[in-house]
């Protein structure tokens, strides 16, 4: 009985040490790191400023203010004939819009939210459901898109971006070289002259 006593506390002794390290391995493991998704305020819930009594995640609506924002610096550049305006590429929507139409308008700022929400941390909630983006900039392929873009319109596109982010608040340097970073890793499918 004495050597079975042994035995046993021996085996709790292991088990117990097992234990242990299998529980300080857990916590010798660094964190994930916060998406990009979550930085910009990932799924807390917060009202809908554009639509009353609804509530949107605070990273989606992030995204769709940067996004609407971007929109409307490409389009009042398109309107006043700034040097190096978009305009071409976005002339079929621009047309639209402008004769009361903006539908398109609309469907490129949620495909555009949907895009980068679902792409950058936020898709257990979000989806993209749209073309890919060599489809989606090739104007064969999509009606909406007017020329294909080349390395200095991208460019332009991306300093529309910093500066929209920079109207809504997102002003961090190291979150606007996420932001960056997120869309030179799709120049390749995009700039396609």
């Amino acid at each position: 009985m004495k050597n079975f006593s042994k035995l046993a506390l021996l085996a709790l002794f292991i088990a117990s040490g097992a234990f242990v390290t299998s529980c300080s391995d857990d916590d010798d493991q660094a964190p994930e790191p916060a998406t990009l998704y979550a930085k910009l305020g990932g799924t807390t819930m917060v009202s809908d400023p554009n639509n009353p009594g609804q509530m949107i995640e605070q990273g989606r609506l992030s995204y769709r203010s940067v996004v609407d924002s971007t929109i409307t610096l490409i389009v009042s550049d398109i309107v006043v004939g700034a040097e190096g305006n978009l305009g071409q590429h976005f002339a079929p929507v621009i047309s639209e819009a402008l004769s009361g139409n903006t539908t398109n308008v609309a469907i490129l700022s949620d495909n555009l939210t949907d895009f980068f929400s679902a792409n950058t941390g936020g898709g257990a909630t979000n989806s993209y459901t749209g073309l890919n983006m060599v489809a989606a900039h090739d104007p064969a392929q999509n009606p909406r898109m007017g020329k294909k873009s080349n390395d200095a319109e991208y460019d332009k596109f991306i300093g529309y971006v910093g500066a929209a982010a920079g109207l809504n608040g997102v002003t961090d340097p190291a979150l606007i070289g996420e932001v960056v970073a997120v869309l030179e890793s799709l120049r390749a499918p995009i700039v396609q002259e």
